[in-house]
């Protein structure tokens, strides 16, 4: 669908592709940042249990636009200093699939409330429905 961007000079990463081009004619949603919060508020308890909420928001977000896991083409991980990113990595693969688009990891000091361990922000594109 998008063509994945992986120039021969830079290292090759298997998680990642570094960069997505988009076809013209794509419509294109912007995520704002999830967490591991639960619609009532709650937050759910520890990384592992966060990072699949987070990811399972952002679906929730892309499923509401038509869209899936493959559509996304760029994601930013914010993962507070100390937890295991680890943990966070396991639930966004089983959250991406097989699918590798471009993303940036990125280590904080905290996030919006204390309590919060991730956030997942998200950039996907699909074909523009027919009018």
């Amino acid at each position: 669908m998008h063509k994945k961007l992986m120039p021969a000079d830079l290292r090759a990463n298997p998680n990642y592709s570094h960069g997505i081009e988009v076809a013209p004619g794509h419509r294109l949603v912007a995520v704002a940042g999830q967490t591991g919060q639960h619609g009532d508020g709650s937050i759910a308890e520890g990384i592992s249990a966060q990072a699949a909420l987070a990811w399972a928001n952002v679906l929730a977000v892309l499923a509401e636009a038509g869209m899936g896991a493959e559509h996304i083409i760029h994601y930013t991980s914010y993962i507070v200093a100390g937890a295991d990113a680890a943990a966070y990595d396991v639930a966004r693969m089983r959250a991406l699939g097989p699918h590798r688009p471009a993303s940036t990891k990125i280590i904080v000091a905290g996030l919006a409330r204390p309590e919060l361990l991730c956030e997942v922000q998200a950039f996907a594109a699909a074909p523009a429905e027919k009018q």
